[in-house]
């Protein structure tokens, strides 16, 4: 049983052919697809996907670069629209810091902060954002009570990635691992039972002729078999137990 925690199925690249990219993922043993909103629009489509098909999940959010274009009403309605919708969602994400661009820093980190508060209410994981701002996220997470927090596609250095494991937060290891040192490094150097499985679809493919799409994850499965030299059903089991963890305990 193989998940995706972290993909945009709503993304104009993927939107209008979500049956087959369902099809496709349900046939290389995919059973959670975690289709992550960034804005208003998006967390409305995300959650009519999940309605439609069962294996995805949804979670909603709204993406640190998406902020340029929104008000504080129109952050604080969403906000408590994403509260409302806490019995049917999997996760609060996507959200967190990207200091890769000059959008207003103090704005993101004070969306951030309500998100983290957000999750300590309504007792769901964070999927977190972190573009050149590592450092910054981590300080934040620290300062909750909460370990319900997921580093997606976390490229910070290794003494951040440690410190990752040492709070006991988890880390999604996308499908660009089969040729991404980092996320191969990642793998080899620390603990599987805090690690999950990402696309970030349509981004981060493992072929770089294609888009990237949920049924990719086999090849994720694939390396990280080969990089701790452990059977891929192994591998596979113990994502899957970690899933249940992070997401439903």
């Amino acid at each position: 049983m193989i998940v995706d925690i972290h993909c945009h199925l709503t993304d104009p690249m993927l939107l209008n052919d979500v049956e087959g990219i369902v099809s496709r993922a349900k046939k290389k043993g995919l059973v959670i697809i975690n289709s992550n909103g960034l804005d208003i629009k998006t967390n409305r489509e995300t959650l009519k996907l999940a309605e439609k098909f069962d294996i995805v999940k949804p979670s909603l959010g709204i993406h640190p670069l998406s902020i340029e274009n929104l008000t504080d009403d129109q952050i604080k309605n969403e906000l408590d629209f994403i509260k409302s919708k806490r019995d049917f969602i999997f996760a609060i994400g996507e959200c967190g810091l990207d200091y890769s661009r000059n959008i207003d820093r103090g704005k993101q980190i004070s969306l951030f902060k309500k998100f983290i508060e957000l999750g300590e209410k309504i007792k769901k994981p964070l999927i977190i954002h972190s573009r050149q701002a590592e450092k910054e996220v981590l300080e934040l997470l620290e300062t909750s009570k909460s370990k319900k927090f997921l580093l997606h596609c976390f490229t910070g250095n290794f003494k951040l990635v440690k410190k990752i494991f040492d709070n006991g937060y988890f880390i999604s290891i996308p499908c660009n691992i089969v040729r991404a040192k980092h996320f191969q490094d990642i793998v080899k150097n620390f603990n599987l039972n805090q690690m999950l499985t990402e696309t970030d679809s349509p981004y981060l493919s493992p072929y770089k002729e294609k888009m990237n799409e949920p049924s990719f994850i086999v090849e994720t499965i694939k390396k990280m078999s080969e990089i701790k030299n452990i059977n891929k059903n192994e591998i596979e089991k113990t994502i899957f137990d970690n899933y249940n963890k992070f997401f439903l305990k």
